[in-house]
């Protein structure tokens, strides 16, 4: 689980303005940094299917996250690509 304090250092990297919480890279950032730590849990605990399926939806959410993005503004898409690191 992502503590507050972990939460804020990702917004505070990842805002585009002052007040930003909600944008889709704010957005995508969090849920990266979550899929991190859920696939260090689930290496350690590879039974564990309750949080495997809560990953794999957080995955489809960040993807279409991804998606409306690269509609929207491709070069904030590939901005936040070479920022996190998730494509290869």
């Amino acid at each position: 689980m992502i503590t507050k304090d972990q939460k804020s250092v990702v917004i505070e990297a990842n805002k585009t303005h002052e007040n930003d919480t909600g944008s889709p890279e704010v957005q995508i950032a969090i849920l990266s940094e979550r899929i991190r730590q859920l696939t260090e849990h689930l290496k350690v605990n590879p039974n564990d299917k309750h949080s495997r399926l809560g990953m794999y939806k957080m995955v489809g959410k960040r993807r279409r996250l991804l998606e409306y993005l690269m509609k929207k503004d491709i070069e904030r898409y590939r901005a936040i690509i070479a920022k996190l690191g998730i494509r290869k």
